[in-house]
C-alpha cells in the first residue's frame, strides 16, 4: 500500500466514527481482522468492530476523537489520539454517571490490501473508570 493509500483508510476510520457510522467503521476492517483492548477484548471480523463501535457510542453518544497526524511505517500506522465524553448509556453494565470523561488512546494498526488486520488499543482503563465513577 503506498502512504496515500493508508492515509485513506484511515481518514474513512475517523470519518466513520465522527459520523456514528458503525457499518462503515467496520467496512475499513478485513473479515479476519483482530481488534484488542482492554474495554473490549479480543474480537474478530468486521461484525466484531462493528460491535465495538457500536457499544462504544451506545454509553458515549458524544464521544469525540481527535488524533495526531498518523505515523506510517511500511504497512503499520500508529495513531495518537485522545477520546472525550459523557457517560450516559453505562458502561460494562454499569448505570450511566453522567460523568464526562477523556483520556488518550494509542492505535496500533497493521494494514493489508487497503484494510485494517490488526487494531491493538492502549489506554488506561482504569482511568477511564475512576472518571465515569
Amino acid at each position: 500500500m503506498t502512504r496515500d493509500e493508508i492515509l485513506d483508510v484511515i481518514a474513512r476510520w475517523q470519518d466513520a466514527f465522527a459520523r456514528r457510522d458503525p457499518v462503515g467503521y467496520a467496512n475499513v476492517y478485513a473479515e479476519s481482522a483482530i481488534l484488542e483492548s482492554p474495554l473490549a477484548g479480543s474480537v474478530v471480523g468486521r461484525d466484531g468492530a462493528r460491535r465495538v463501535i457500536t457499544s462504544f457510542l451506545s454509553a458515549f453518544p458524544d464521544a469525540t476523537l481527535t488524533s495526531e497526524p498518523p505515523l506510517i511505517d511500511g504497512h503499520r500506522v500508529d495513531v495518537v489520539s485522545s477520546i472525550s465524553g459523557t457517560d450516559v448509556g453505562g458502561l460494562m453494565g454499569l448505570p450511566p454517571s453522567g460523568r464526562a470523561f477523556r483520556f488518550s488512546i494509542v492505535f496500533l494498526l497493521d494494514l493489508r490490501d487497503g484494510l485494517i488486520v490488526r487494531d491493538r488499543r492502549i489506554y488506561d482503563f482504569t482511568g477511564l473508570l475512576v472518571q465515569v465513577g
